[in-house]
């Protein structure tokens, strides 16, 4: 296969899970600037923007930027511009300066993420999702866009959460509609961070690194002929790497970047 020249690395459980850095992992990212290959973290991180995404790293010891990051959120306004939409947005108040500047009065689009606080379906005032319900019940031809459909995550316990993917499925079911998806796994989120790496036109010379199977190593990432390298960490469980051919299997992502630098030294 093509050597690998630059890097998607994703972030909640293959970088860190929740406060807890990988063990090794910021001295690992150094090592890829040290040896000068692009990469990007690829996330589909939606309970806060890119600034405080950053700002969170930051505080973890990581020394990057906004620009070092690319967030399903980000694809998510870019689409909602792009169809120059007016969004009812379900998302936590630590996500929505990602979307300043946007129109969200008189909503024609709805527009989901992970937000737990605002899925409380007794309490009125924070029942977003059944305002979501009647917007795209009333309105036939709203879309409903989810910023990304994961099943689940690792959370700060190390156990799996439920993610947004069933509370998009609860409104696909209650509304008869089909969920656009912004964020990973689709072909065009990964077509817009390799572009971040000017990588778009040899995507055989990137690889993917993430802890889920489907949401980081599917999809798009296949059909672009990435190599995809699992890591045992975060969401990952035993035997995960049966459920897809093609996977490259690494204990951590200190290892799988290491494999990477050598390579290049090679």
């Amino acid at each position: 296969m093509p050597a690998v020249k630059g890097l998607l690395i994703d972030l909640s459980g293959t970088i860190h899970i929740d406060s807890k850095v990988i063990p090794g992992a910021i001295q690992a990212i150094e090592r890829l600037k040290a040896n000068n290959i692009p990469f990007r973290f690829a996330t589909n991180t939606t309970k806060v923007s890119s600034r405080q995404l950053v700002k969170k790293l930051t505080n973890l010891g990581f020394q990057v930027t906004e620009k070092d990051v690319f967030t399903s959120l980000s694809a998510c306004r870019d689409m909602i511009q792009t169809k120059q939409l007016r969004p009812l947005l379900l998302m936590e108040d630590e996500a929505m300066d990602e979307f300043v500047g946007i129109n969200v009065d008189q909503p024609n689009a709805v527009v989901i993420g992970l937000a737990p606080s605002k899925f409380n379906y007794e309490k009125a005032k924070l029942n977003k999702l059944n305002e979501a319900f009647r917007l795209l019940t009333n309105e036939p031809n709203i879309p409903l866009i989810a910023v990304h459909k994961a099943k689940y995550f690792a959370d700060k316990d190390e156990q799996l959460s439920m993610g947004p993917g069933g509370f998009v499925k609860a409104l696909e079911f209650a509304t008869g509609k089909e969920a656009i998806i912004a964020g990973k796994p689709t072909k065009k989120f990964f077509e817009l961070a390799l572009e971040q790496i000017n990588m778009l036109d040899t995507p055989e010379n990137v690889a993917i690194i993430g802890d889920d199977v489907h949401n980081d190593l599917g999809g798009g990432a296949k059909e672009l002929g990435l190599h995809r390298y699992l890591v045992q960490t975060g969401k990952y469980r035993q035997q995960d790497e049966d459920k897809d051919e093609g996977l490259k299997v690494f204990k951590s992502v200190v290892e799988a970047i290491d494999h990477v630098i050598e390579q290049n030294r090679a």
